[in-house]
């Protein structure tokens, strides 16, 4: 049988002392010697580590805490005969730490549950051989084997095999996600069938699992306001209440002839018990460790409380373009000949621009498909802002912009406005038509600026180094409120900070990008969020949340949760001195008894914890 934990050692101590106070109460009470040793029994057998901590913490200078408070107020009720409520006010103390315990480990565990990601090996192929070994030893480059039902140990490209990876763990899509040779495996991420080779493209160190757990690790390090607040309050308030609590047992009964000393320490013991701050310095951070447990649920890793409480205040959200709200890939939209097939005009530019790794030409090679013949590619000749020109099938074909072609004398026909780039095609000095490459809007791009609207945001803002004319037409088709467009990166830092100069004096700014050129500005901004699973390193680092689904959509939903938290939080923080408060005073005026202050304390405490759980039962996200 294995040892029992802490936790399982306290619930048998409260059956046990439950089980003596009990027996007591039902005694006669004739038998007062009986009755008081098991009321005695009962305190020691709930209370011993609680008087053991007090001693322990008295001699280390630590003083006033809840054991303190708990211990001189048992022992107090002891020395003039409320043997009752001195086991009861043990007894309901370690039944409210119990269940604190417990709430704590459950919110934990619910952010801990992302540690399963950790990958534990790595099958390394080294000449023709399979090693089995720690993903810190593998480097970039090296080749791995993912076999059917293992966990991905490292971000890698696959170079052979097809499977579906199950990447609920990293982006909270239960899903899975096909993959073949080509696609990114992302460490963490579970093979679920098929054999796979794949070649490592970051350390473990660097990869997508290890960032993660980094994150979590990190996460509760960073308090909020809220946090700090608590905190302080609690070291300057115990003490505060120790002092009152020795002035209300001791001044009345010297300075009121009549005043019974007893009845003066019973008040001062009932002022201790309420007096308590267990249900705010337990509440709170739990309260926000469940915030941080549920945004985590849908793919939205927060770095701390303190920016989970930043972004429950965001008023304006400012969104870089490419790869955010757009796919950040070329494709090829369009295909227009004069002379030619589409598909002969598409072949031609995919064999011109074959040298290139421009993304035009790769997004022209892309939507070519097969392979690209070398022996019908004579020259090609690259020139700078314009195009190419290549001999293929011995034929003079150019590829480029509307300069290239002017340069060449070649007349273009009228065409529409087109809001893309246009690939020019001329085959031996004759026009013969264009291909259209644009980026792709993400799917859920405009309903993501539409439920933050609905959430209440009251500007979306959108920078852009692109164009006038395609910021404007991304703009309007995701229905973003202002844009900025041609900016240089040291541009959107200037704007970022006009639009924080703009905002109220409570609300946040919260920046979402995903470039290496967006560092400065997510770091600049009140709240950055990057997307994490194609973001760059830097903007990921310098962010404070990371979407690990590269969604908008997840935005508004980390938003809601942000603010349910805070709500909650605040409810329990009012609620909490509110009936501290109210049972202070009676207890200070006589008129409430131990019974009541023992439900100040440990009863207010655990509301607020039940309170604060509600946070992970917020239903999850509908996919």
């Amino acid at each position: 049988m294995g040892k029992l934990s802490a936790n399982d050692r306290r619930l048998a101590a409260i059956i046990v002392s439950a089980v003596l106070f009990i027996i007591a109460f039902c005694l006669p009470q004739q038998l007062e010697t009986a009755r008081m040793l098991l009321y005695l029994a009962a305190l020691l057998a709930a209370g011993a580590e609680v008087l053991l901590r007090a001693g322990r913490n008295i001699l280390h200078g630590q003083i006033f805490d809840e054991n303190f408070l708990m211990s001189i107020a048992a022992v107090c009720a002891f020395i003039i005969g409320e043997y009752p409520e001195g086991a009861a006010v043990m007894i309901f103390y370690q039944t409210g730490e119990y269940f604190q315990s417990r709430a704590v480990r459950r919110s934990r565990r619910s952010i801990t549950e992302l540690m399963d990601i950790r990958p534990d090996y790595a099958n390394l192929s080294r000449g023709g051989q399979l090693e089995k070994v720690d993903p810190n030893e593998v480097h970039t480059g090296e080749l791995i084997v993912i076999k059917p039902g293992e966990r991905v140990p490292l971000d890698a490209e696959i170079v052979e095999g097809s499977s579906a990876v199950d990447t609920s763990a990293l982006t909270g899509e239960s899903l899975p996600r096909e993959v073949a040779a080509g696609d990114l495996l992302l460490s963490g991420s579970v093979n679920l069938h098929g054999l796979l080779t794949a070649r490592v493209v970051k350390e473990f160190g660097e990869s997508t699992a290890s960032r993660i757990l980094e994150l979590v690790e990190n996460a509760a390090a960073k308090k909020s306001r809220s946090e700090n607040f608590i905190s302080k309050f609690a070291r300057y308030y115990t003490p505060a209440v120790v002092i009152i609590a020795v002035l209300l047992a001791v001044i009345p009964p010297l300075a009121v002839p009549g005043e019974a000393f007893d009845d003066w320490l019973y008040r001062a013991m009932v002022f201790l018990v309420t007096s308590c701050p267990c249900a705010l310095v337990i509440s709170v951070p739990l309260g926000f460790l469940g915030g941080i447990a549920a945004a985590s649920r849908p793919g939205a890793l927060v770095k701390g409380s303190n920016y989970l409480e930043a972004l429950a205040a965001a008023e304006t959200i400012v969104f870089d373009k490419t790869g955010t709200l757009t796919r950040g890939v070329f494709r090829v939209r369009e295909i227009v000949p004069q002379q030619l097939d589409q598909r002969e005009l598409l072949r031609l530019a995919a064999y011109a621009e074959s040298a290139s790794n421009h993304p035009i030409s790769l997004s022209l090679r892309e939507a070519w498909g097969d392979e690209i013949d070398r022996g019908r590619i004579g020259s090609v000749d690259e020139l700078a802002g314009l195009g190419v020109a290549a001999m293929i099938d011995g034929r003079r074909v150019l590829a480029g912009n509307a300069k290239l072609l002017q340069r060449e004398q070649i007349s273009l026909p009228p065409l529409p406005a087109q809001l893309g780039t246009v690939v020019h095609v001329a085959v031996d000095g004759r026009y013969a038509g264009y291909i259209l490459i644009a980026d792709q809007l993400k799917p859920d791009a405009a309903a993501a600026i539409a439920q933050l609207k609905k959430a209440g945001i009251k500007q979306t803002v959108m920078l852009t180094g692109d164009d006038q004319d395609i910021a404007a037409e991304v703009a309007q088709a995701v229905g973003i409120d202002q844009y900025y467009a041609q900016l240089l990166p040291q541009d959107k830092v200037a704007r970022v900070e006009e639009l924080l100069q703009q905002r109220s004096d409570r609300g946040k700014l919260a920046f979402v990008g995903d470039g290496i050129n967006d560092a400065p500005v997510l770091a600049r901004a009140d709240i950055g969020i990057a997307m994490g699973a194609l973001g760059s390193d830097a903007a990921i680092e310098a962010a404070d949340v990371v979407l690990m689904t590269d969604e908008p959509s997840k935005i508004p939903k980390a938003i809601g949760i942000a603010r349910h938290t805070l709500a909650i939080v605040r409810q329990n923080i009012v609620f909490a001195l509110a009936v501290k408060l109210v049972i202070l005073v009676l207890g200070a005026l006589g008129i409430a008894s131990m019974w009541a202050a023992v439900f100040a304390d440990v009863g207010v405490a655990l509301l607020a914890i039940l309170n604060a759980m509600r946070i992970l039962r917020r239903p999850r996200p509908r996919r």
